[in-house]
C-alpha cells in the first residue's frame, strides 16, 4: 500500500505529479505540429510567409522551454507530496524521452543536427533503459548519476537554442543572418556536441559501475 506524506493511502494515479507528466506528453505533439509549420511556411519565402512562419517557430520555441521546464517540476512535487507511485516511474522517464527526441527529429528533418548525434542518443538511452531492467531484475536500483543529470540539462539547452537559432532565422529572413541568430546558432551545436559527449561518457560510466551485473553469469 502506497501512502503520502501526510501518511494517507494514495487510491489513484491520478497525482498532481502524474497529471503534469500526462500534460507534457500531450503537448509534446503540438510542438511537432507548430514547428512543422513554421518550416512549411518558410518555404514560401515571401516575408509575409517569413514573419508568420517566425510567429510559428517562437511558439513552438516557447512551448518547448515550458515543457522543459516541467521535466523537473513532477518529479519534485512526488517526493515533496510523498506520492511516489509506479505508474510515474513508468512515465516520467517516457516523457522525458520522447521530449527529447520530438525536437532532434524535428531538426533532424531539416537538417540541423546531425545523424550520427541522433544515432548516438538513441543508442544510449536503449542501452542504459536495458541495463535498468537487468540492473532491476537482480534487486540493483540504479540511480541518475550527476553526469547524466548534466547530460540531461545540457541537451535541453542545446536543444531550446537550436529551436530559439530557427526562430530568430525566420524572423530575420531577408536581411541576412543576424548576429544573434549566429550566436544563439554557434551556442546551439558546441553545447550538442558536449551533450553527444556527456552522452557517451555517462553511458559508459552506467556500465563501469554495474560491470558486476552486465558481464555476471
Amino acid at each position: 500500500m502506497a501512502v503520502n506524506a501526510k501518511g494517507e493511502e494514495i487510491t489513484s494515479i491520478w497525482t498532481p505529479a502524474n497529471i503534469i507528466t500526462c500534460v507534457r506528453i500531450a503537448f509534446i505533439p503540438l510542438f511537432m505540429i507548430a514547428s512543422e509549420v513554421s518550416f512549411a511556411v518558410a518555404q514560401q519565402s515571401h516575408d509575409s510567409s517569413m514573419a508568420t512562419a517566425a510567429t510559428w517557430a517562437f511558439s513552438a520555441f516557447v512551448l518547448y522551454v515550458l515543457l522543459s521546464a516541467t521535466d523537473k517540476v513532477d518529479g519534485d512535487l512526488a517526493r515533496k507530496r510523498g506520492e511516489v507511485t509506479d505508474f510515474g516511474k513508468f512515465l516520467d522517464p517516457i516523457a522525458d524521452k520522447l521530449l527529447v527526441f520530438s525536437a532532434l527529429l524535428v531538426l533532424l528533418e531539416h537538417g540541423y543536427v546531425n545523424v550520427w548525434f541522433v544515432f548516438i542518443i538513441l543508442l544510449r538511452e536503449f542501452l542504459v533503459s536495458a541495463l535498468r531492467m537487468v540492473a532491476s531484475a537482480n534487486g540493483v536500483v540504479v540511480a541518475a548519476g550527476k553526469l547524466g543529470k548534466w547530460k540531461t540539462a545540457v541537451t535541453m539547452v542545446s536543444l531550446c537554442s537550436y529551436l530559439l537559432g530557427v526562430a530568430l532565422a525566420f524572423w530575420s529572413a531577408g536581411s541576412g543572418v543576424s548576429t544573434v541568430a549566429l550566436a544563439v546558432q554557434v551556442v546551439a551545436q558546441v553545447s550538442m556536441v558536449a551533450a553527444v559527449i556527456l552522452t557517451v561518457v555517462s553511458g559508459a560510466q552506467y556500465f563501469w559501475n554495474l560491470r558486476h551485473v552486465v558481464f555476471s553469469v
